[in-house]
């Protein structure tokens, strides 16, 4: 039997095909602005080609995307328990770290790294390196809030019940404390992904052959850049959509314990 959910996400599909099915509608009617959708129209030879050429991004955004997902959530993970340590040190190293990736802009943050560190440390990264290492930094500072407060959400009781058993620090927070923490932070980790399946438009500044990449070098050779943009807006909304989708099924999986 179809859920609420699945509904809801075949409808939002439906809505953005009429979208962008309304478009040569469109240009009959309203502004006189000379609409040419038949530079993604499937069913044109060129158009077909065009989209396929598009749809060649999706592939180099997810994988970006979950590359920097899986670093910023190991990294976040370790700047949180640094924060939660009883040693001073790690806690200014923790909050330092946190104040000074949630202050630098992402797009600031990649040219850096990708103009900076050849000539400070005399290390070139690729343009897919340099994107997943950008986005892991500046989002893990995003992601050790998000931990710190989800460990903090557990019971003390819970951890005096660990101590009473004899585990240590390290198997406390491994075996009873972080499987607590995930199931509260796992909708804010979701967010977290979605920010940086977003974000990664910004790489194709470098040149990562990435969604934005791709639609900006077709508007170079067709020169129709509403068309154009108007088709990447509905495939990051598909992606957002589909990501959003998933996550709330790990949710309800998690809450059911199956």
């Amino acid at each position: 039997m179809v859920g609420r959910e699945e509904i809801t996400v075949l409808r939002w599909w439906l809505l953005a095909a009429a979208v962008l099915a309304a478009g040569p509608a469109a240009a009959n009617e309203g502004s006189g602005y000379n609409w040419g959708w038949y530079v993604v129209n499937p069913f044109q030879d060129k158009g077909w080609s065009n989209l396929k050429f598009l749809a060649g991004g999706i592939g180099a955004t997810l994988l970006v995307s979950v590359c920097a997902i899986a670093l910023s959530v190991v990294l976040g993970a370790t700047v949180a328990l640094a924060g939660l340590s009883r040693r001073k040190s790690l806690n200014r190293l923790s909050r330092g770290y946190v104040e000074l990736f949630r202050a630098i802009p992402l797009l600031v943050l990649l040219l850096w790294v990708f103009y900076g560190l050849p000539v400070i440390i005399g290390l070139q990264l690729g343009v897919f390196a340099t994107g997943v290492l950008s986005l892991a930094l500046s989002d893990s500072a995003f992601e050790a809030e998000v931990f710190r407060a989800g460990i903090q959400s557990v019971p003390k009781g819970q951890i005096e019940a660990a101590k009473s058993l004899g585990l240590s620090w390290s198997q406390q927070m491994r075996l009873v404390v972080l499987p607590q923490a995930i199931k509260v932070i796992l909708p804010a980790l979701g967010n977290q992904f979605v920010y940086v399946v977003k974000m990664s438009s910004l790489i194709s500044v470098i040149g990562l052959q990435e969604l934005t990449r791709r639609a900006n070098e077709l508007n170079v050779s067709e020169y129709r850049p509403l068309e154009i943009y108007t088709l990447l807006v509905l495939e990051y909304l598909i992606l957002i959509l589909i990501v959003s989708y998933l996550v709330r099924r790990l949710e309800r999986r998690l809450a059911t314990g199956n």
